[in-house]
């Protein structure tokens, strides 16, 4: 028996060594051509049947492909905007060349992030929008990410030329808590701001495969954060794209700009990718540099009234919505006329507390007066620049699996609005991937490395350059006071009225009091700018941030063991790390740790052939300093016909307060800005005495005596949201996309502005704090909206899309910073064939005007439309370049989409790339 056993295991050794002795490998070769042009088609997937072997064509449509099994074979061959075929290979001898049939890709893109599984757009049982490659390289916007804000429902807050934030149902600002943006499933945003901060650290143009957008609630999926939206980017593959290529686009803008001449606009970026069999790298850059918009709007902004109201610099309290250093009203005139008679008295000359007093009487008692602040433009060049690097190296472990170590770098200069206006200077955030992807499952490990370099608060500086030149306690307000005295009574013996002697004292004094004030463009106001930017706060404006992110991450799909249903399980863990040395944090003795650590499991289940498909979702997740939240989630989705589908959700989503919501202390020109922790409360006092501006609003208004703000247990946010749609392809001509939705916040987490001592002490930039509260009333949004493509004879279309939404029961103690048009929409034309090399792009994008909220300023936006058009033409035969030459608002008419923002006008540009499609 064991001689037989032995011989057995012979002839099997001899026959594995025959076989690989004696079994080639063999080499196959071919190209992959448009069908209807005969030009070649790049990075299309050429795939064995049957097995695992497969690879993509390279930027001439030309493949190779290792074969390890007998001839014939039959291979797969698709690409996005083509059928896919199968061809039947009877031997490697010769090349083959095989021609694709253009398809509609209209709704038949293949998603993930609906269901992180692949499904076709159609098929999706939430709302969802897609940008491809091809998409990207026509659309008439100077960035992928500009092009964003064509999307159905999209929401765009404009803080400057790099700094752009975007919602989706409501609650946008210059900075989205409730929008999660993920580049290569990394969490894109700043540590320190709990959001992400454009598009300053990511991917270019060259390097984006896809942008996928879910609006609405996703935090079943995604985590924390996805109240409104998740935006998920993916880079390009390096296996499948490989080669050099690259963009050189120069424009300009600041036409017909009175703040600025014209200015030009520069964007060069490269990629390179290379596959060595298994092993793989990508290295691309991308580098902007431009003169940022300006913002200038100088209208007098009322804090109490909380938005613009008449006056400008004449008025002793104004305050200029773009003019910093002005923000608060640290006296009275009136405040002041009697202390001073007070302190005669005490003195014992009563004749001049006497006259003192005289003069208040006849002064308004809401005599309040501002210092003389500083424009924008005086506090910043308006240089603005934007390096991103990205690089990884892959290794195929085997056919299905792929261990990376990936990162992306980004550095910039531009404007941010948050609190008040910060100028980024050469801010550093840099994203560092280990990844290991199979065919059903991923685990991976990134941290997020924040540093604001030389960043500052314009708003705190120019405040400290007025208080360097004179203080306002011990020389400006005294100084003040005494010459409006005695302007005051000058100009009644004048035989001016009391008003009109109010207006000539109160103009003597500023005049008075200003003399020795640092002129813009004076080597006293630079070296003290220069010096006061340089101090952390609060001894001066910069604000000194290195804060830290850490995420461990896995999922498992179970299709390869569970045929019944699709099941996936998840988890996830991450922790902050703040450090701003005090100069936003808390955290003077030290760095604060936030853990946040949850776990996820959905489960698909098709009924009736798949007609009906049914997704069961649910996550648990827990911060150190709140208690833990499920989120459920319920979809179906319907085809009702052929290519035409019902859907409809029940999503829920949450969000812990953020690190700012938490942890801010930080004291602005109107207001201190503390979390809503309870320690921040105890340490400031403010549980007597301490009054909201809701309550001494009806106070002015009727005299009723306020009432003390009663604190409530800070809780985390939760959102449940019903959505009811069809999407549907018809004729293979007509796409549909339709929705509705109905979303209820609870816990809903805003800005509530205290008042400490305010019936002794009046209002004032030092006893006013904005805090973050949760909102006792559940706050209700609704919205609607429609998107439609129709393919037009000879390549041209049409599309078009229109969003509604609104809001109810909004509390108004609260600042719930809605934030969103009621109506916006966007109208395409274009046709990215003609003659098989032109192209063009046309979009019209309006939307309505509406309230925007912040803690920085408030106001009505107008409404406004912009213009966008591109025009392109194809050099196949120059490596496949194209030339493109385009224009965003190219009627240049200059709007704001958020008051208290930069003012946007044309860029025009012309671009080349190289190797592009």
């Amino acid at each position: 028996m064991k001689t037989q056993t032995r011989a057995l295991f012979a002839c099997l050794i001899f026959s594995l060594f025959f076989y690989k002795s004696f079994s080639q490998t063999v080499t196959l070769t071919g190209k992959i051509n448009n069908g209807d042009n005969n030009e070649p088609v790049p990075a299309a997937s050429v795939l064995i049947k049957g097995s695992t072997g497969g690879t993509y064509t390279d930027n001439h449509g030309n493949f190779k492909l290792s074969v390890h099994q007998s001839f014939p074979v039959t291979i797969i061959i698709s690409s996005v905007g083509f059928e896919t075929k199968e061809f039947l290979v009877e031997s490697a001898s010769s090349p083959i060349s095989v021609d694709l049939k253009s398809a509609s890709v209209v709704g038949t893109e293949v998603v993930v992030s609906a269901t992180r599984s692949q499904i076709r757009s159609l098929e999706s049982p939430v709302s969802i929008e897609r940008m491809s490659s091809s998409y990207i390289r026509e659309v008439a916007a100077p960035s992928f990410y500009d092009a964003i804000a064509n999307l159905k429902g999209v929401d765009v807050v404009t803080s400057s030329i790099l700094f752009k934030t975007m919602g989706t149902r409501g609650f946008n600002g210059s900075g989205n808590l409730r929008m999660n943006q993920l580049v290569d499933g990394m969490d894109n945003q700043a540590p320190g701001l709990n959001f992400a901060v454009g598009n300053i650290v990511g991917l270019n143009e060259l390097d984006v495969d896809n942008v996928e957008l879910l609006p609405g609630a996703s935090s079943a999926l995604y985590g924390s954060g996805g109240m409104t939206g998740t935006i998920l980017m993916t880079s390009k593959d390096p296996y499948k794209y490989q080669g050099f290529s690259a963009i050189v686009k120069q424009g300009v803008n600041h036409i017909s700009d009175p703040s600025m001449g014209a200015a030009p606009y520069y964007d060069w970026m490269a990629r390179y990718a290379q596959a060595f069999n298994k092993f793989a790298f990508r290295i691309s850059a991308d580098y902007i540099q431009a003169r940022d918009w300006t913002a200038t709007n100088y209208s007098n902004y009322s804090p109490y009234q909380g938005t613009p109201i008449a006056g400008n610099r004449s008025l002793p309290d104004y305050n200029g919505v773009n003019v910093y250093g002005d923000e608060s009203s640290f006296f009275t005139v009136y405040n002041g006329l009697e202390s001073a008679a007070a302190q005669y008295d005490a003195a014992g000359d009563h004749t001049t507390a006497a006259q003192l007093r005289g003069i208040a009487s006849l002064t308004p008692k809401n005599s309040g007066v501002t210092r003389t602040g500083y424009n924008e433009n005086t506090l910043t060049d308006y240089k603005a620049y934007n390096l991103k690097v990205s690089a990884g190296l892959f290794y195929k472990v085997s056919d299905n699996t792929t261990v990376s170590l990936t990162g992306n770098f980004g550095s910039t200069n531009t404007i941010y609005t948050g609190t008040d206006r910060f100028n980024l200077q050469n801010t550093k955030i840099g994203q560092y991937k280990a990844e290991v992807t199979g065919k059903n499952f991923y685990a991976r490990a990134y941290t997020t490395q924040e540093n604001a370099g030389n960043s500052y608060d314009m708003v705190a500086t120019s405040t400290l350059i007025n208080e360097s030149y004179s203080p306002t306690a011990t020389v400006w307000a005294p100084t003040y006071i005494g010459t409006y005295a005695q302007a005051f009574g000058a100009a009644l013996g004048a035989g001016q009225t009391p008003a009109q002697a109010y207006v000539t004292a109160s103009a003597a004094a500023r005049a008075n009091a200003d003399k020795n004030r640092y002129q813009p463009g004076t080597a006293a106001f630079n070296n003290s700018l220069d010096s006061l930017k340089k101090l952390a706060i609060p001894a001066g404006g910069k604000f000194n941030d290195q804060s830290n992110l850490y995420v461990v991450e896995g999922m498992y799909n179970f299709s390869d063991l569970i045929k019944w249903a699709d099941i996936s399980v998840g988890a996830s863990s991450r922790e902050y790390v703040l450090n701003s040395h005090g100069t936003i944090f808390a955290d003077t003795a030290g760095v604060i740790n936030i853990n946040e650590t949850g776990a996820f499991a959905q489960i698909q289940k098709g009924f009736f052939d798949n007609f009906l498909k049914i997704t069961l979702a649910g996550r648990y997740d827990k911060n150190s300093n709140f208690k833990g939240r499920f989120t459920p989630r319920v979809t179906a989705v319907y085809e009702v016909a052929k290519d035409n589908f019902i859907r409809a959700s029940y999503q829920t989503a949450y969000r812990f307060p953020s690190t700012q919501n938490q942890y801010i202390n930080l004291q602005t020109g109107s207001a201190r800005l503390i979390g809503g922790l309870p320690q921040f409360i105890s340490f400031y006092g403010l549980t007597s005495d301490t009054y909201d501006t809701a309550s001494l609003g009806n106070f002015a208004r009727t005299g009723v005596p306020p009432t003390q703000y009663q604190f409530k247990e800070f809780k985390p946010e939760t959102v449940a949201s019903w959505e009811l749609g069809y999407k549907g392809l018809i004729a293979n001509k007509l796409f549909i996309d339709v929705y509705g939705f109905y979303a209820q916040y609870t816990n809903f987490i805003g800005l509530t502005v205290l008042v400490k001592n305010p019936l002794t002490q009046g209002q004032n930039a030092l006893n006013t704090f904005g805090i973050y509260t949760n909102s006792s009333n559940k706050v209700n949004t609704v919205g609607a909206g429609i998107g439609l493509q129709y393919s037009l004879p000879k390549g041209f279309f049409a599309r078009g899309n229109l969003a509604y939404n609104d809001l109810s029961n909004n509390d108004a103690n609260v600042l719930t910073q809605f934030n969103t048009p009621k109506i916006k929409y966007n109208i395409s034309v274009g046709n990215y064939t003609i003659k098989k090399v032109f192209g063009f792009n046309i979009t019209y994008r309006w939307q309505d005007s509406y309230v925007y909220e912040s803690s920085f300023i408030s106001g009505t936006t107008p409404s406004f439309g912009a213009l966008d058009a591109q025009i392109s033409m194809k050099l196949p035969k120059l490596q496949n370049s194209m030339i493109k030459i385009g224009a965003s608002n190219l009627l240049n008419k200059y709007y704001t989409d958020a008051i208290g923002n930069s003012q946007v006008g044309g860029l025009y540009y012309v671009s080349i790339g190289y190797n592009v499609f």
